[in-house]
């Protein structure tokens, strides 16, 4: 059943906090010494239960991944969070990534969990038993995803530089790495990688700077002797960010990536790129000729010697201040069709942000109907008088300390359809360009200068808190969070994991803590603190 549209607005609020198990009792002195506290590293939710069932998620640390249950409760003393498994790894690794994937007979859910042991660890967790060991890589995974088209299908990030694409079908229970994404698309620690949601497509980032996109060539269905090597990448660039990456994301076909030092998210989209056109080949891939150029592109290729398309557009840059010289801390977007994509993130002093991506088209579709009716009451003073007043604001658009707004306070049909609550991307894309220039007409509309009022009847301090959360006319300017939650304590956020269907968001971090967000329950805004 749909949500109501003003729920739809509705951004998370917190639940719970509490601390699972410690695991710094299964580490030897030697790890203790060198990790110090006990720490969760990744959270991710199962993401193939029927539509209503309870949310399972896994919290993954150095020694155990726990697995939850979260439910709907009425009662602001009962924790949601449900412990339903604990499985704890007996060898001397210590893991930091995890992903879910399922029995092709029974459809039993497995986790795949991996660290610095180099190994891949497929567990049956209903059984709390482990499956079977992927074994290939030559240095430690730091990040594992599974392939939305096929769950069978997993990719993993590792030190060794290279990308691994797993299967785990039977047919290929003999050699399970079917493709190595390796040779010259990375010189150093690998930290993150993410599939396009048509399973062709793989990011990939890590320690230089470098992001880059492969196109997957169709696997075998049967056994293979030997993986396929891919080489080159159809995208590289070092040229987005200036340190470190840890978190890359696609966001339909945009791109969303973060870098240490930074405090940023940055949304960019390649040139030329589409997931609607054909799968490029392998061989199709850029190399590296010129290696003084930091970005090479299948997708926008040079036309002669001395032209050089753009490559990359920026489209926007959110703001995730206070992150320090911290890295490993990963963002997350819910985005699900028919209902609004967030973005969540915390950072490393106690706070998670959250942006609503539809309230860009929105805050535009307003913006424009403001200014178009001031623009009508200048030309007929007498009968347009009240014309802006008469805009009906989007429900979600605060007003800053109470300041007098226009009379209507629901969103009109064309400021809905604006919030593109469906896919989003494409007005994502558009708003950037579609709005330059305006900026400055908007915020300074009025002919008064000392005026209060600037447009619409909002004082110019309200219009500019807006600008500063849901303008997107400068891309290299930083965009606020559209609510900040801080809990007591020091907590650096090290994994955010969203529900299928986007009622809970999951922050994991350091001290083995958990924060629980909710949407939508009946009881709103409870903080509470357990073990």
């Amino acid at each position: 059943m749909p949500l109501p549209e003003s729920a739809e607005w509705e951004l998370p609020r917190l639940r719970a906090s509490f601390i699972f198990q410690d695991d710094c009792k299964y580490l030897s002195k030697d790890q203790v010494a060198s990790q110090d506290l006990a720490e969760f590293f990744d959270v991710k939710f199962y993401p193939y239960n029927p539509p209503g069932a309870p949310p399972i998620f896994a919290a993954t640390s150095k020694k155990h991944a726990v697995i939850c249950r979260l439910t709907q409760t009425t009662d602001k003393d009962t924790n949601p969070c449900e412990i339903i498994q604990l499985i704890r790894d007996e060898s001397d690794a210590a893991n930091c990534a995890s992903c879910w994937s399922k029995d092709p007979v029974t459809h039993e859910a497995w986790l795949c969990v991996a660290g610095n042991d180099y190994n891949i660890k497929v567990y049956n967790v209903k059984q709390g038993k482990l499956v079977r060991t992927l074994v290939g890589h030559g240095g430690g995974i730091n990040d594992l995803a599974t392939s939305p088209d096929n769950p069978l299908i997993i990719a993993s990030a590792s030190d060794d530089t290279t990308i691994r694409i797993w299967s785990l079908a039977a047919a290929h229970e003999k050699q399970s790495c079917v493709c190595i994404l390796g040779g010259e698309g990375h010189s150093y620690d690998l930290l993150s990688v993410a599939f396009h949601n048509n399973g062709r497509y793989v990011l990939s980032a890590g320690h230089d700077q470098v992001i880059n996109l492969w196109a997957l060539p169709e696997f075998p269905s049967g056994h293979v002797d030997v993986p396929i090597v891919i080489h080159y990448p159809h995208f590289s660039s070092s040229e987005i960010h200036h340190n470190l990456v840890d978190c890359v994301a696609f966001y339909g076909d945009l791109i969303l990536s973060r870098a240490c030092h930074e405090d940023t998210i940055v949304l960019w989209q390649i040139e030329g790129f589409s997931s609607a056109d054909p799968i490029p080949d392998p061989l199709d891939a850029p190399t590296p000729t010129d290696m003084a150029k930091q970005t090479r592109s299948y997708f926008a290729p040079t036309l002669s010697p001395s032209s050089r398309p753009a490559m990359f557009t920026r489209l926007a840059q959110f703001h995730t201040p206070d992150c320090g010289v911290q890295f490993f801390m990963r963002f997350r977007v819910f985005h699900a069709p028919g209902k609004h994509p967030i973005l969540a993130f915390a950072n490393a002093k106690s706070r998670t942000f959250f942006w609503d991506l539809a309230r860009f088209g929105s805050y535009r579709a307003y913006m424009a109907d403001l200014k178009e009716a001031q623009q009508r009451a200048s030309r007929q003073p007498l009968a347009g008088a009240d014309a802006a007043a008469a805009v009906p604001k989007p429900s979600w658009l605060v007003v800053k300390r109470g300041k007098k707004t226009p009379a209507g306070a629901t969103a009109s049909a064309a400021t809905s359809q604006a919030a593109a609550a469906g896919d989003g991307t494409a007005s994502l894309r558009s708003l950037s360009f579609a709005v330059g220039g305006d900026k400055e007409s908007m915020v300074s509309a009025s002919p008064d200068p000392e005026s209060a009022a600037v447009l619409g009847g909002y004082t110019r301090e309200t219009l500019q808190a807006w600008a500063e959360m849901y303008d997107l006319s400068n891309p290299v300017g930083y965009v606020k969070a559209h609510r900040t939650l801080q809990i007591d304590g020091g907590f650096v956020g090290r994994q955010v994991g969203w529900s299928p269907e986007g009622e809970w968001c999951v922050v994991v971090g350091n001290g083995n803590r958990a924060l629980i967000y909710q949407r939508w329950g009946k009881e709103k805004g409870i903080a509470m603190q357990v073990g």
